[in-house]
């Protein structure tokens, strides 16, 4: 039985050829540039589908609960900065008896764009797809405000098992003659349950974002090794801002706007660069079976 697909023992055999060739790839798709515009649309979606996602959840859950979820998890997505983008939210929210049907509607679209500019830079990455087959207009269209309400669905789900989580945090048990409290374990469980919300959301947009089909045993190794490589990154990021960093000197009064901006769009060249890699890998198992002798 075979346990490792022919491109995939390629790739083992020659790791640093398939290196070159995804930093090669990556370079002449402009991945830096494409990473920069998802980053810019990103800023621009963040606030806008925070603030959908509070106005419509609060009818569900406590608005205090939502928020507290978003203060713990806004720092994974904007690593040393989450207290001044929650602010902002929490500001904006108190205030939502002035919110107009045609505010929420431009919320609505500005929410939608990161996802949208993502597909675009998706296309660019997979363009051997996009030669065989494109993808209707009315698809692309939906992708993007499916995304912001399955988004919303899993705040609500993390607010509720966070809740969950926290009040266990509160209990101890009793072993070996000893009590042992639970606030390391909710602490530690509370990490898992971000970090494997984090590998899900990275997966499905690997699946879904490409023209096509991708399986996701292409699409979850991706997944995971973008997550482990964000939060590497997001840890030297509040490092670097919180210690060696002169940027609040520089830029003064727009320190949260260019912080946040790097930040989104480190972890966009992360996202494409792993796009970029199972592109190549693609490849590859074209190339290897174009190669293989009819039986």
């Amino acid at each position: 039985m075979r346990v490792i697909s022919a491109a995939g023992a390629h790739v083992l055999a020659n790791p640093w050829a398939f290196g070159r060739k995804v930093l090669h790839g990556f370079s002449r798709n402009q991945g830096l540039l494409l990473a920069g515009a998802v980053a810019y649309y990103a800023l621009l979606s963040v606030v806008p589908l925070l603030i959908l996602a509070v106005i419509g959840l609060s009818h569900l859950v406590e608005e205090r609960e939502l928020l507290d979820t978003l203060g713990r998890y806004l720092e994974w997505v904007v690593p040393g900065q989450s207290k001044a983008v929650l602010a902002e939210l929490a500001s904006f929210v108190s205030h939502r008896d002035v919110v107009g049907w045609l505010l929420l509607i431009t919320m609505l679209f500005f929410s939608s764009l990161a996802f949208t500019v993502l597909e675009k830079a998706m296309s660019v990455i997979f363009l051997h797809r996009v030669t065989v087959r494109r993808r209707h207009f009315l698809i692309s269209a939906l992708i993007p405000y499916c995304y912001v309400f399955c988004l919303s669905i899993g705040l609500l789900v993390v607010t509720v098992v966070a809740g969950r989580l926290e009040s266990l945090g509160q209990d101890s048990v009793q072993l070996f003659g000893h009590e042992w409290s639970l606030r390391g374990v909710s602490g530690v469980l509370l990490y898992l349950l971000g970090l494997l919300g984090e590998i899900f959301l990275l997966t499905s947009l690997y699946m879904v974002m490409p023209v096509g089909r991708l399986t996701w045993r292409h699409a979850l190794p991706g997944g995971v090794t973008a997550a482990l490589l964000w939060e590497i990154t997001r840890h030297v990021l509040v490092w670097y801002f919180s210690t060696l960093s002169q940027v609040s000197v520089v830029y003064g009064s727009l320190t949260t706007a260019i912080v946040v901006l790097l930040s989104l769009e480190i972890g966009a060249a992360l996202l494409l660069l792993g796009a970029q890699v199972i592109s190549d890998y693609e490849r590859i198992a074209v190339e290897l079976a174009a190669e293989k002798p009819a039986s």
